[in-house]
Formats: C-alpha cells, structure tokens, sequence
C-alpha cells in the first residue's frame, strides 16, 4: 500500500515531489506517537525513538525499491560518468524527502500543544524528542548536560568552533556516521534509513531549540542548519546507497561474472565522492555558517 504513494522511477523523474511524501509520513508518525502512546508513562518516555522508528517502517518500501533500481542501473550502465549522473537523481530525491522530515518535525516541535508532551515546561524534558534534545545537549554543552536538558536543549555558553582543529573533528564525526551508514546498508539493505531518519530528528530538535518556540524563526532555523546539513546528508544518502547496491547484488546473486567489478567499482566511487563532500561540508560548517548567524 505504501509503496504505491513512493515509487522510485517517479521519484527520480520529479524529485521535489518527495518533500511532500516526507513531510507526511513524519506528520502522521509523530501524531501517532503523541496520541497512541502520550498517555501512557512508561512509553512516552521511549517517545524520541518510536517517531523515528515509524517514520522508518512508512519509508523503507520505498528506500528498499530505489537502492533495487539503482542496483539495476550497475548492470544495464556500462559508462561510470553517466551512471554517477543516473544515481544523482534519486540521491536528489532521498535529499527532497529528508527536508521533509526535518521541516515536519521542526515544525511540530514548535506548535503542538503542550500537554502531547512535544514542547514541555522549562525543567521537564519533552517527551516526544527526548533522546534528540539528549543527544543535541550531549554535542553543544556536554560539560552542562543535565542543566541543558531540563532546559529543553538550551546549552550553556555555546559557540562556534573554529580553526582546523575543529574540522578535524566535525569530518571525524561525519565520517563515523557514513561509516555505520554504509555497514548499516550491506547489513540490512534499507536499514540505514534509520540512522538518516534519525539525524533528521535531532537537526528537527536543534532548529526547534534554536527558534525557542517562536514559528516564525523556523525559516531561519532552518538555514542556519540546512547550509551545512544538506551537504552531509546528501553524503549519508550516497553512502546509503554505495552499500545497499551491494547488499541488494548479493541476493539477487549479481556479484559474479563481468558484473562483479562493475558493481563494486560504482559503490567504491560513491563512497569517495561521500568523503569529498563530507570535507567540504565540514568546512561550511566551520567557516561560513558563523559568518552568516
């Protein structure tokens, strides 16, 4: 049922479409959650993973039929350039249904009423991003964790990092997640959208802190992440894809004969095509994102 609203050959043809898809399906997830299980005590405080894990169950048929299709394309396509230029198209559309994700959940973070438990007072922590508003705080001040999260994620003396040094750090984070993002895609094939979902979540979390309840900073909050996020998102979607194009070889049993190199050389350049943009998104990151907010 859900695979005939996502179909990846209409995806790759008008990708912008899949910004609406994601914006649904993490609407209706979140809903689900905040109405089935904001009542009930010992769930609700598992609230931050049940969204993600229902955004993912709506998404996976069609992130299963698009890594098959791309699959496909290694064994019909022979010319490497052509090949990177047909996969872009449905890294474009991954990349339209992540901003959905991120602009759904960002904007019911923001206007949900308070007793679902989305937003919640200062000095209780909101039930439905949670382990996000944890996670945000454990990044931006891990020296004032607790007080960050009974403030619902505003950290204590937060600042840019600069200098080389900071890069450094930011790309050796990045590279982790693509790192469990590919493992994650040979493992389970479509199982890496949940780490992707995932990093949409907590980016979701970080804009809704940064606008501090008011609907009307969302645009900005958005910008501010979005100028670094797309890049490194777009890096996690090729990487996604560089592994689930080799998991989904081996049980249709493609990996043998001419096709075997072929396959592996398409995954190989992928992944390095995800490290040069994960550089360059570090960079942003350090260097322009401050000059800007």
């Amino acid at each position: 049922m859900i695979e005939l609203i996502m179909k990846p050959k209409r995806a790759e043809r008008r990708p912008w479409e899949m910004f609406f898809v994601g914006l649904f399906w993490a609407s209706v997830s979140l809903l689900l959650v905040s109405v089935i299980f904001g009542k009930n005590s010992i769930l609700r405080s598992g609230s931050g993973l049940l969204i993600v894990i229902f955004t993912v169950i709506c998404c996976l048929p069609f992130m299963y039929y698009i890594i098959k299709l791309e699959e496909g394309k290694d064994i019909a396509i022979n010319d490497s350039g052509r090949l990177i230029k047909e996969h872009s198209r449905a890294v474009y559309a991954l990349i339209w249904m992540f901003l959905g994700f991120v602009v759904a959940f960002s904007f019911w973070y923001l206007v949900l009423p308070w007793d679902l438990g989305v937003v919640s007072i200062p000095g209780n922590s909101g039930e439905n991003f949670n382990f996000q508003i944890r996670t945000f705080c454990a990044i931006n001040s891990p020296s004032h964790f607790d007080y960050c999260v009974e403030q619902n994620g505003v950290p204590i003396g937060t600042g840019y990092a600069t200098g080389a040094g900071a890069v450094l750090g930011i790309f050796a984070n990045n590279i982790y997640v693509l790192i469990f993002t590919i493992l994650f895609s040979l493992a389970f094939g479509a199982g890496a959208m949940f780490l992707l979902v995932w990093n949409a979540s907590v980016i979701a979390a970080a804009i809704g802190i940064f606008a501090k309840g008011d609907i009307s900073q969302l645009p900005l909050g958005l910008m501010r992440y979005m100028i670094h996020g797309v890049p490194e998102i777009a890096a996690y979607f090729i990487g996604a894809l560089a592994g689930g194009i080799v998991s989904v070889a081996v049980i249709r049993k493609d990996l043998r004969g001419e096709g075997t190199w072929a396959i592996l050389q398409d995954s190989l350049l992928m992944v390095i095509i995800a490290i040069v943009i994960l550089v360059i998104a570090a960079l942003m990151e350090v260097y322009l994102t401050p000059l800007l907010f």
